[in-house]
């Protein structure tokens, strides 16, 4: 199994939200399915909260201490999997799917034993659905191109990029039929994009690589990419990226 956790900021119910989860749990879904048919959480209130509801630093250590005995005691008992985390409105909450709960109150007992001072609440239900994974947890694909944004972005700031200057950002998207590929060429090109050529891939689905002059800064390169993201399924086509050129300077003449 695959294990590999992202990191990105959602609104659940009209407040942000800090989520982390395992990505590389979801290519198990199908087995675990069957395995592992309850969610569990542990609640737990925040004493030091930002003005955001997330965590404060003063208190960073100890939660992801909790977080350490609970995974620890998870793995202690044998009853689930630890699949993610939602940081919001003041409190902490961590995420389990068990196989069964006959020792559940066991597993509170040893993984809490340090933490009395918190108040905390915690619970199990049927879902073997993994609804809690695949609607709380997990990115729809616009959460999902946002998280690979960012990365981009971040990776452009490690080299040493000027993330406000405007460079040629280049874009794919992939169409089934000759039908939305004319539509959507005309829409790419009134809002400024210029084809740069026919592609395909791998499965020989046809597309194109259209580019235009943009800042690659975070929210920039975000309402851009969700634009396009609806623009393409508009023409029942399918947004899949972009990549540009690290700058550095910017030279003045004159």
């Amino acid at each position: 199994m695959q294990e590999y956790w992202e990191l990105y900021m959602k609104n659940l119910e009209g407040k942000a939200a800090l989520i982390q989860f395992n990505a590389g749990i979801s290519m198990d879904l199908e087995d675990l399915g069957y395995s592992h048919q309850i969610v569990g959480f542990v609640k737990a209130k925040l004493k030091d909260a930002n003005e955001k509801g997330f965590l404060g630093e003063a208190e960073e250590a100890e939660i992801l201490f909790m977080e350490d005995k609970l995974e620890a005691a998870m793995l202690k008992f044998r009853i689930g999997k630890y699949v993610g985390r939602v940081i919001s409105d003041g409190y902490v909450t961590f995420i389990y799917y068990l196989q069964f709960t006959y020792n559940w109150s066991h597993f509170i007992d040893f993984a809490l034993t340090e933490h009395g001072s918190y108040e905390i609440t915690n619970g199990h239900s049927h879902d073997p659905d993994w609804n809690y994974y695949k609607n709380l947890l997990y990115p729809t694909p616009k959460e999902w191109q946002i998280i690979q944004n960012h990365k981009v972005c971040d990776s452009l700031k490690e080299q040493g990029d000027r993330l406000q200057v405007e460079r040629a950002i280049e874009h794919k998207v992939y169409f089934t039929n000759k039908e939305s590929k004319v539509e959507l060429t005309q829409a790419l090109e009134k809002e400024g994009f210029k084809i740069k050529e026919e592609i395909k891939n791998e499965d020989g689905v046809d597309g194109l690589n259209f580019y235009r002059f943009d800042k690659p800064f975070y929210h920039d390169i975000d309402k851009m990419t969700l634009d396009l993201i609806d623009m393409a399924e508009f023409y029942n086509a399918q947004y899949d990226g972009w990549e540009t050129s690290v700058v550095k300077s910017v030279l003045k003449v004159g």
